[in-house]
This record gives C-alpha cells, sequence and structure tokens, in this order.
C-alpha cells in the first residue's frame, strides 16, 4: 500500500494553473490550424489561373471558360505543391498533437479523481485513477468519475 499525503487544497491550485496553460496550448495550437490553413489557401495552385475566377481577358466563345484550364477555374478546391506540403504537414502532426491532448487530460482527471478519492477514504480508487493517468486510460478515469 502507498503511504500519501496530499494537500486538496495544493492539487486545486496546480489542477488551476495547468488548466489555464492547457487553455493556452489549445488556443495557440488552434491558431496554428487556421494558419496553416490560409497559408494554403494563399499559397495558390502550380496551374496558372487555376483557382482564380472573374471575367477572361482577350476574345472567348460566350458562355465558356477560356483555355485549357477550364475545369480548375470553376474548382476551388485545386491545391498546388505548398498547400499539399502544408496538408501533409498537419497530417504527419495530429497523432502526435492528439496525444499531447490525452496526456493532459490524463493528467489532469487523474490527479483530480486520485485526490478526491483520498478526501473520501477511498485509496484503492485513489490509486486505481492514479495508474490509469500513467498508463493514459482516459476511459477508465471517466468511468471512475462516472461511478460516483
Amino acid at each position: 500500500m502507498v503511504a500519501w499525503d496530499i494537500k486538496p487544497q495544493g492539487v486545486q491550485g496546480q489542477l488551476k494553473v495547468v488548466g489555464g496553460h492547457a487553455g493556452e496550448l489549445e488556443k495557440a495550437l488552434n491558431a496554428l490550424m487556421t494558419h496553416l490553413s490560409e497559408a494554403a489557401t494563399a499559397a495558390g495552385t502550380a496551374v496558372p489561373g487555376g483557382t482564380e475566377t472573374g471575367q477572361p481577358v482577350g476574345p472567348v466563345i460566350p458562355h465558356r471558360q477560356a483555355g485549357p484550364v477550364a475545369a480548375l477555374v470553376s474548382a476551388p478546391t485545386a491545391t498546388g505543391p505548398v498547400a499539399a506540403a502544408l496538408g501533409a504537414y498537419a497530417q504527419a502532426r495530429q497523432a502526435q498533437l492528439k496525444s499531447m491532448s490525452e496526456r493532459i487530460q490524463a493528467a489532469v482527471l487523474g490527479a483530480a479523481t486520485a485526490t478526491n478519492e483520498y478526501v473520501e477514504g477511498d485509496l484503492d480508487t485513489a490509486k486505481q485513477a492514479q495508474n490509469a493517468a500513467q498508463a493514459v486510460r482516459l476511459d477508465v478515469l471517466k468511468d471512475l468519475r462516472g461511478g460516483k
């Protein structure tokens, strides 16, 4: 059996600090994704006029798009190499960002649950919460919190 000497007010204070930092991290990651999307859009395509719309310049047949890129003119989803690279970067980082988020959530839930169980005198459940947080088992932590 593990001997514990927890000061609940201290844990609560630290959870508030961590929660504040987690909120700042969430804002930064949301801004990153917004900026990546904006950069991809602004980068354009490798096809001249690929995402531009407007009046064609020069002699054209009425009611038809000019040039060999007619299909791309009306399809703003065309992406160039910069947009593709930014998309690949975001996709490659998705697992890391998810893992980071889950570890933060597990640490906060685990500390809060273990502390609450400690205060209530249920050291076995407190230990389970500690172990679940260490193993990043959000399902177990949510079950432990839902059981009360």
